[in-house]
C-alpha cells in the first residue's frame, strides 16, 4: 500500500546505489532485510509517480551490468533507464577525480566512492544504500541513509 507522504513540499533529488536497487532480489526471511525491500518498493513507487527525482550513473549502470541474473538486471536496468531524471556519465570523472579521492581516504572502495561523488555532483539530498561502510561515512554534502530510514524521514514520524 502507498501513503501519501506527510509534509511533503518538494521533490527531492535521490541516489539508489546498486545494493539498494537489488534488496528485492535477496533472501527475505532476515525482518531487516524485508523491511528494507518494501521501503524501497515504496520509494520505487514514488519516483514512478513522480513525487521523488531518481539520478543514476554511469558506475550504477556499469555495476547492473556485470550481474549474473539476467532477470534481476533487466529489471534494475528497465527501471533506472525508464525513471531516472538525470544521468552522470564517465565524461565527468575529470571534474569527481578530487571528490572520489577525498572519499576513498575514509576507506570507502572505489565503486562506492564514485557512486557519492556521482550523488554529490548531481545535487542529490539523499543517497539510499544498505551497505553498512557506505551508512558509515559521514558527508556535510549528502545524507547517506538506508530505506527504511529514508521513508521515515520523509514521512516526519
Amino acid at each position: 500500500m502507498i501513503y501519501e507522504l506527510k509534509n511533503y513540499n518538494k521533490k527531492l533529488k535521490i541516489y539508489l546505489d546498486n545494493c539498494c536497487l537489488n534488496r528485492p532480489f535477496d533472501d527475505q526471511s532476515q525482518i531487516k532485510i524485508e523491511l528494507e525491500t518494501r521501503a524501497k518498493i515504496y520509494i520505487q513507487q514514488l519516483i514512478k509517480d513522480d513525487k521523488l527525482e531518481m539520478v543514476t550513473s554511469f558506475m550504477l549502470r556499469f555495476e547492473n551490468s556485470v550481474n549474473p541474473f539476467d532477470i534481476r538486471r533487466d529489471a534494475i536496468s528497465d527501471f533506472i533507464n525508464k525513471y531516472s531524471s538525470q544521468f552522470i556519465g564517465s565524461d565527468k570523472l575529470p571534474e569527481l577525480n578530487d571528490k572520489i579521492s577525498e572519499i576513498k581516504k575514509s576507506g570507502i572502495k572505489q565503486k562506492d566512492a564514485v557512486h557519492i561523488a556521482c550523488a554529490i555532483f548531481a545535487g542529490c539530498s539523499y543517497l539510499l544504500t544498505t551497505d553498512k561502510r557506505m551508512l558509515n561515512f559521514k558527508s556535510c554534502d549528502i545524507k547517506i541513509i538506508n530505506p527504511v530510514d529514508f521513508i521515515l524521514e520523509l514521512e516526519e514520524v
